[in-house]
């Protein structure tokens, strides 16, 4: 993705800046375990870059919960009144509201602006692992990590199956454990983090049914993304289960399950 080639080519600037200090502290340029560490270091310098939007995230779901029963009694004010300047009215003082309680209306932005991040990762470990050059990650770079195995199993290698017991378990067990650990964040950290008292059904329960769907599509993916693409989302899920617990424990969101609860 062309569009994508600066922050792609920023990416690859850090993984060969990661690769040549290890090496220079002794690590051996091939080996698996240094590609991986390259990867970890990638994620790490990543997700602390976007600490601030998840601040930001954390603050904005605090204002939205504080500002939730003022913007319902509204609404239920003027619940019967359809003209224009009653609309009008309504939609100026749930304004104010969201003004005096620090609601953004930008809304969902800070999510939408750390896409682009993603998708670049994305394709930078896919792209490498597969052999091809991205910025500093050059061809050498790119061979050697195609070549890093771990646990005998080839960082390029892909699928379940074709390449004996070893890859199928290594590969399968990536593609679990990065299941479970996405499931288990999704469904008792995110969701609880919630306030859906005032959400449709039918969007509540499709946030329950999303940590299960997200899990299949983690092991169908595991059948046909690069090892090294699936120690990724290891070590991003692990990140995220970390910084989830964090945020549950100490900043739950008032009102929701997990604000509940610590208040019990």
């Amino acid at each position: 993705m062309p569009v994508l080639d600066p922050i792609s080519h920023a990416l690859a600037a850090v993984v060969a800046g990661a690769h040549s200090g290890l090496t220079a502290l002794g690590a051996d340029p091939s080996a698996g375990t240094t590609w991986l560490l390259c990867i970890a270091t990638v994620v790490a310098v990543v997700r602390l870059a976007l600490l601030p939007l998840v601040v930001r995230g954390v603050r904005q779901a605090h204002a939205a919960a504080r500002a939730r029963p003022h913007l319902r009694k509204i609404t239920e004010r003027y619940r019967d009144r359809k003209d224009a300047e009653s609309l009008r009215k309504m939609m100026a003082e749930r304004r104010l509201v969201a003004a005096e309680h620090g609601v953004s209306r930008l809304g969902c932005l800070p999510l939408l602006l750390q896409l682009p991040i993603w998708l670049a990762l994305y394709h930078l470990v896919a792209d490498v692992a597969a052999g091809t050059p991205v910025g500093a990650m050059d061809a050498g770079l790119a061979a050697s990590l195609g070549g890093a195995t771990v646990l005998g199993v080839s960082l390029a290698g892909r699928g379940y199956l074709g390449a004996g017991g070893t890859h199928l378990a290594v590969v399968a067990g990536l593609a679990a454990v990065t299941a479970v650990v996405g499931y288990v964040t999704q469904r008792y950290l995110v969701a609880t983090n919630v306030v859906t008292a005032d959400l449709p059904e039918a969007v509540v329960s499709a946030q329950q049914l999303m940590p299960g769907v997200a899990a299949v599509g983690i092991l169908g993916a595991g059948g046909v993304v690069p090892v090294a693409l699936l120690a990724y989302w290891l070590i991003n899920a692990l990140w995220t289960l970390a910084q989830s617990a964090v945020v549950w424990r100490w900043f739950p969101t008032p009102g929701s399950p997990a604000a509940l609860r610590q208040a019990a």
